[in-house]
């Protein structure tokens, strides 16, 4: 990767959205388009995030499987965001596949997140809450973790469950911190408010 590129992933961890647009705005290569199209998502432009994240999934040669594969896990972040729960799931469990085939736990461990809440959304409780067991937050990033016990979280709230809610997101407010990723601690924080 180029050093733009390194940049505007960087600030895009950091929740740096307008910072990551600023090094890749006019560049049309495929990972300035993947980098464009999450930096809109992170400002709520989701016909615009979809539409660059496709774009990008399409620009990457046929031998970038990883990052194909990236590009549709960020499609399917998108589509929830946006409340679209007809986006195919299949498709979101071969790109966690090829991403855990080639070693990118991280990226497969939000695939495997980004599943638990679409079960949450459908009100599938048992089967997010055994996806979810199956799941070690442990080795992940804080944001990973932060995204663990929400989704935990979720799956208590919908029991009924107010003790292990409660925990779950005072451990989600802690991992959001530490992530130090404003949208998240805001994040953790209306839920925390509901």
């Amino acid at each position: 990767m180029d050093s733009l590129i390194t940049a505007a992933a960087r600030a895009l961890a950091a929740g740096d959205a307008l910072g990551a647009l600023n090094r890749v705005a006019l560049r049309n290569d495929a990972p300035a388009l993947a980098l464009r199209g999450i930096a809109m998502a992170q400002l709520g432009d989701l016909p615009r995030a979809r539409a660059l994240v496709r774009s990008a999934a399409r620009a990457f040669g046929p031998r970038e499987t990883v990052a194909r594969a990236r590009c549709v896990v960020a499609e399917a972040e998108i589509a929830l965001a946006a409340r679209d729960l007809r986006w195919p799931a299949e498709a979101l469990d071969a790109a966690r596949a090829t991403l855990e085939a080639h070693g990118d736990r991280v990226n497969a461990a939000h695939a495997r997140y980004l599943d638990v809440r679409r079960l949450l959304l459908t009100g599938r409780l048992d089967d997010a809450e055994r996806a979810l067991a199956a799941l070690d937050p442990a080795p992940l990033a804080p944001a990973a973790k932060a995204a663990h016990a929400l989704a935990v979280a979720g799956i208590a709230m919908r029991r009924l469950r107010t003790k292990p809610a409660r925990a779950a997101l005072a451990h989600a407010a802690r991992a959001a911190r530490e992530a130090g990723i404003p949208a998240l601690t805001a994040e953790v924080k209306t839920r925390r408010s509901r």
